[in-house]
């Protein structure tokens, strides 16, 4: 199985304070990698680090085997991302927002059957504004996926889903990783860490505490369920 993503000692500090610090991992193709930790953690500064979006101070980054500020025009037609937050037009409509994100692609995936696969096959009419925050999420999901890309970053992906649609997100995503599509997702529902990841990295101020499966997490924790050992690993403790 071959490697879709590789950091090696990614570090990137704001005044002086050390936001990611040294951090290392790999992600193998097809397989689904959940980075967790607290708000403030360094989530999204290691995802924006990773993308280019950032600069890092130091480490390196390949994502399928590129660098991704050095060949990104090239990278990012293989790429799909979906952040929690999309500034669009208020008044675009989902159909239009969809075509213009196809045209940037040269192979792009059909937007209307993935609109009906996360269930907005209804809303390609209605403005975007208009979406309930579920809706809105799902939609960001589609265009992520538009690329047809090899591998996806998906940040706290069903943010705003009933348990319904969240079910019905998963069992999609876990048809796309059969063929071969990799997933990088960060998420604070740990039973969707637990349906879909492969494996898992917690980060504690921006460095790593765990790096394993779920199964090792609980293990290694003494505990049943995946979210008291994720809690214990986080130090994200809540009062009693």
């Amino acid at each position: 199985m071959s490697e879709a993503i590789f950091v090696e000692g990614l570090t990137k500090s704001y005044g002086g304070k050390t936001v990611v610090d040294h951090l290392n991992f790999s992600v193998k193709s097809g397989t689904v990698f959940g980075l967790l930790g607290a708000n403030g953690a360094g989530k999204s500064t290691t995802i924006e680090c990773m993308l280019g979006i950032k600069p890092a101070d130091a480490g390196t980054v390949r994502l399928l085997g590129e660098n991704p500020k050095k060949h990104r025009h090239t990278l990012f037609e293989r790429i799909g991302v979906q952040f929690q937050e999309g500034d669009y037009q208020k008044e675009i409509h989902v159909s239009e927002l969809c075509e213009e994100t196809a045209s940037l692609y040269r192979n792009p995936a059909d937007w209307r059957k993935l609109c009906e696969q996360f269930g907005i096959g209804g809303k390609t009419k209605a403005s975007v504004k208009s979406l309930s925050g579920g809706e809105r999420q799902r939609l960001f999901i589609v265009l992520a996926l538009i690329p047809q890309p090899e591998l996806v970053f998906l940040d706290e992906l069903t943010t705003g889903l009933d348990a319904k649609a969240r079910r019905g997100v998963w069992k999609t995503l876990e048809t796309l990783k059969e063929h071969g599509l990799t997933i990088f997702l960060t998420s604070h529902f740990m039973d969707e860490v637990e349906a879909l990841c492969d494996e898992i990295c917690i980060l504690k101020k921006g460095t790593p505490v765990f790096r394993g499966t779920v199964e090792q997490a609980k293990q290694l924790c003494g505990c049943e369920r995946f979210e008291d050992a994720y809690l214990q690993l986080s130090d994200e403790e809540v009062d009693a």
